[in-house]
């Protein structure tokens, strides 16, 4: 053997880079494509509407909780080496889920999948802060939004056409596919790299981790059993008790896992707000609505996708173009404008749920879409952009918890809200009593029509599916008003931020 063959091969960045992103896309992608398959479950697997709705919560729970934990795990023991763990993670609790006998062991395993990505995602967006700098650096958060934004979009689309041709299965086996050339990648060009701080927050971890847990839980159960039951305010006071602990834990601590300070920084609160809001208008439509359109409308699969490619499709190119405009107009701007824009489309959508058919809904759905893709293209830019250079990798880290769990805490909420409008709107068609009705306002909130008429078989069908027509229309101009909400805190909170191409070096 030659000398020069003991040599190892460059690292290429570019296609460590690329390895991140490829992860940054199965995570968004195993989300929203998940969603789709919900009420095939439904039917085959034959599970009460809570257990269904963990099909996505127990994905999104444990990504969102662990990702501040994540990060502090990269720090000490290294961003590549949890990243390659966690993307191989992945691939296993994917193989899980794709052999999955029975529901129970679908969201057990779905929960591991959230364990993964929380590792892959944290490990993989702090070894990219570590190794770009300055424009480079917000040019890479900006591409790995954009990302993350793709798989959104796909997901549902992709799903409908893998649903119809080879069974929910083959719906979660594209996100590990996408995790296994990631891990390949990642193993060849990714370079190791540590934080300076070795001392790891457990107390914080636990206390976030079981708060959201204990969020999430109050609101899926809140949805089938009402707000007044022992177990629900249970767990809200739970979550609640959870929260004041962890931040007295965070100020006493000198390495907190979370630094509270950075949030007396009014541009840093604004960009928080950003996926709360792009989530409010968006995100929850890639779960809501092929709910309702293969439970309640029943459309194939196909025709589902067809219609969530319509509200996704701006987020392909729109998020590229944005951080030019915003050169132009102004972050602030350019953000509250979208959002605006996203809820136009909204109050659209409520007016056409009732008035006209689904093939019928898609230039609302463009609009939403194309709203949302303004901000989606800045805030991982601004995320790194407000806060000095030196704390850009906790900036990172605290945006993608934001997003992350406040997308599953969102989507809890308005599953939640939805079912009791359902139920409020059956007791008020129907005349029966509410306390009858949870049940079947439950199940079709996650689009499981049959089991909803199973469980009122005096109700017909038609004043089913209208009910859940009337209750989608209320909940899409209720989000429609927190997006002009969101759009007026934004350019307030964010009206003096710095445009994403710029980076701060003060301290």
């Amino acid at each position: 053997m030659s000398a020069t063959s003991l040599v190892p091969l460059p690292r290429d960045p570019r296609l460590g880079l690329l390895s991140v992103c490829l992860a940054a896309l199965a995570l968004p992608l195993s989300f929203s494509a998940g969603a789709v398959a919900v009420p095939a479950l439904a039917n085959q697997l034959h599970a009460g509407p809570v257990a269904l709705a963990w099909v996505t919560n127990a994905f999104m729970l444990t990504f969102g909780s662990l990702l501040l934990a994540a990060g502090g795990l990269a720090d000490r023991f290294g961003r590549r080496r949890l990243f390659l763990g966690g993307s191989g993670a992945f691939v296993l609790a994917t193989l899980a889920v794709c052999l999955a006998p029975d529901l129970l062991w679908l969201d057990l395993a779905r929960g591991a999948q959230g364990v993964a990505a929380a590792a892959a995602l944290a490990a993989g967006s702090a070894a990219l802060a570590q190794g770009f700098d300055g424009h480079a650096r917000i040019r890479v958060f900006a591409l790995l939004g954009t990302v993350f934004g793709a798989g959104l979009a796909l997901g549902p689309l992709l799903a409908g056409l893998l649903l119809q041709a080879l069974g929910w299965r083959s719906v979660f086996a594209g996100g590990g596919a996408l995790a296994l050339a990631a891990l390949l990648l990642g193993w060849r060009h990714l370079d190791e790299s540590r934080g300076q701080h070795a001392r790891l927050d457990v107390a914080g971890m636990l206390c976030f981790s079981l708060m959201l847990a204990a969020l999430t839980v109050a609101l899926l159960l809140s949805a089938e059993h009402g707000m007044g039951t022992a177990w629900v305010r249970c767990a809200f006071c739970a979550a609640g008790l959870l929260l004041l602990a962890f931040v007295q834990i965070e100020r006493r601590q000198r390495q907190p896992l979370l630094d509270l300070s950075l949030f007396t920084q009014r541009d840093f609160v604004g960009v928080q707000l950003l996926p709360v809001a792009t989530c409010l208008g968006y995100v929850v439509l890639l779960v809501i609505l092929p709910l309702h359109l293969l439970g309640v409308q029943r459309q194939s699969p196909a025709q589902v996708g067809m219609q969530m490619f319509a509200l996704s499709a701006p987020m392909l190119v729109l998020p590229l173009l944005a951080a030019g405009w915003a050169q132009r107009v102004g972050a602030a701007r350019l953000c509250a404008a979208g959002l605006l824009v996203c809820a136009s489309g909204l109050y659209a959508l409520s007016q056409r749920v009732l008035h006209a058919p689904p093939t019928q809904w898609w230039p609302a759905l463009l609009l939403i879409g194309a709203g949302t893709a303004l901000p989606w293209g800045l805030m991982d830019g601004l995320s790194v952009s407000v806060v000095p250079v030196q704390r850009a990798g906790m900036a990172a880290g605290i945006f993608g918890t934001v997003r992350v769990a406040g997308e599953g805490i969102a989507l809890a909420a308005v599953t939640a809200v939805l079912a009791m409008l359902v139920t409020h709107r059956l007791a008020v068609t129907s005349g029966l009593p509410t306390a009858s009705l949870t049940g079947a306002g439950a199940y079709l909130a996650t689009g499981a029509l049959a089991q909803a008429a199973a469980g009122v078989p005096d109700l017909s069908m038609a004043l089913l599916r209208q009910a859940s027509g009337e209750a989608l229309a209320w909940l899409l101009r209720g989000l429609c008003g927190l997006t002009v909400g969101s759009a007026v805190l934004v350019q307030a909170l964010l009206g003096r931020a710095p445009p994403p191409a710029r980076v701060r070096t003060d301290s």
